[in-house]
């Protein structure tokens, strides 16, 4: 009996003991290829020797300066280096994971229309389907309904549109173009219905990842999106947190969007899972009203800028750009899509492949032409992440692609440095878990 809460009370998962390259290997000695990353965080995979070396060395140097009191060089060349590679953000909060950069945002979005003189503007709308932490403030915006219920009690009020999901929501005769305008325009609609004064912002995943499976926007989406909140003075806090720092092909998702948001949200993979980081990107506008005003952002954690994190996502963004795994990312994830689709198209159960970069999903059917979802009941995303664990593959299962509790997928995020024998290894295991957790029904 283990003293560990896990995850689940019911099941005791294998205990991890190594990292190497693209795999974890267990205490029998058993490799599983990393396809998933953990929760897209592994981007470097396991061992990374440059960033092995940069915590040793912060740590042997001053492992921790707590922020009311010191910055450290660390922590400002990251700083220079994230918003180097975001363009139109002007300043970085350095945090220590998801759920907590979106709780700042959030705050940092209201304490901006405060101090500007607009105190009415206290609401916000994200998308069904969506995530944004597990934190009570990101619970409550975000649209995940089995996540939330439980909960509901404790939370603020939230309010929510239609995500942009092609695949489900688009209809037959709707081009791409009048789809993209009529989802986004749900945005207009609820601001309305709320009152104009009354809402501060509008959060969404640029690439929807663990509740949706690797779900990209259409095209022109978000450009009506960044016009809706542009006319009614709201801002556009865009979560990067799973689908950022490199994992689409760009460092920061929205780039491939043609916008630039109000504040944006990034972790798991900012430190490629050497150490817990997260990073609160903003406007230089939003910080300027409060430096002019109050002065002070009403907001901190214990840990924020800790300087061995700091120095872990520090190593991490320099090795993505020296060993240019960018272009990796990109060329190995058109391959790794091409061939999914050719190895699963014949299959009765599988109904969309999909994704950017190395950010891919398989959302799964009872049947194809009609899209029906599987019965929730024989929990097919569970049985297909379980046969892949005996194969030595590792991908992350969810239900509830639909609304929370109908549908299943997998999400596959594996390392940037995936090479194209892993790639095969990949399809193969994944090909064969998916005909046994599909033929298990």
């Amino acid at each position: 009996m283990s003293n560990a809460l896990h995850r689940s009370l019911r099941h005791h998962p294998p205990r991890a003991v190594r990292g190497d390259g693209v795999y974890v290997i267990d205490e029998a000695g058993n490799k599983y290829l990393d396809g998933c990353g953990g929760a897209a965080v592994s981007c470097l995979g396991h061992s990374h020797p440059d960033v092995i070396r940069a915590i040793h060395a912060q740590s042997a140097t001053l492992p921790y300066a707590h922020t009311s009191f010191f910055t450290t060089d660390v922590m400002e060349a990251l700083a220079d280096k994230i918003v180097g590679a975001a363009p139109g953000m002007g300043k970085v909060l350095l945090l220590s994971g998801g759920s907590e950069t979106v709780e700042a945002a959030l705050k940092l979005s209201r304490q901006y229309f405060v101090e500007a003189g607009q105190p009415e503007r206290h609401l916000y709308i994200a998308r069904r389907q969506s995530y944004h932490g597990n934190t009570l403030g990101a619970l409550a915006t975000g649209g995940n309904e089995w996540r939330r219920a439980n909960f509901a009690p404790l939370m603020v009020e939230g309010h929510h549109i239609a995500p942009c999901f092609e695949y489900r929501e688009r209809r037959d005769d709707e081009s791409l173009d009048a789809y993209a305008l009529r989802v986004a325009d749900e945005l207009d609609a609820k601001i309305e219905t709320l009152g104009p004064k009354n809402v501060a912002g509008f959060v969404a995943e640029t690439v929807v990842g663990a509740t949706a499976g690797a779900v990209a926007a259409v095209p022109g989406y978000f450009q009506r999106i960044r016009d809706i909140c542009d006319h009614h003075g709201v801002h556009l806090i865009l979560d990067e947190v799973m689908c950022g720092t490199g994992r689409t092909g760009t460092m920061m998702a929205y780039e491939q969007e043609g916008i630039v948001p109000d504040l944006v949200t990034m972790a798991k993979g900012l430190a490629a899972g050497y150490q817990p980081v997260g990073a609160l990107l903003c406007k230089d506008e939003i910080t300027d009203v409060i430096r002019n005003g109050s002065g002070f952002f009403q907001h901190g954690h214990t840990f924020m800028g800790h300087a061995t994190a700091v120095a872990a996502s520090l190593a991490t963004l320099t090795a993505i750009e020296k060993d240019d795994l960018l272009s990796n990312v990109t060329a190995r994830g058109a391959s790794l899509l091409q061939k999914l689709k050719a190895a699963l198209d014949d299959h009765p159960n599988v109904g969309d492949v999909r994704g950017r970069g190395l950010f891919l999903g398989i959302e799964f059917v009872s049947d194809r032409s009609s899209k029906a979802h599987l019965d929730p009941a024989l929990k097919t995303h569970n049985r297909i992440q379980k046969a892949a664990m005996e194969r030595g593959l590792m991908v992350y299962g969810m239900g509830g692609t639909i609304d929370g509790r109908r549908g299943d997928h997998i999400l596959l995020a594996p390392p940037y440095i995936l090479t194209q024998e892993h790639e095969d290894e990949l399809v193969e295991k994944l090909v064969a878990a998916v005909g046994a957790g599909c033929d298990g029904r």
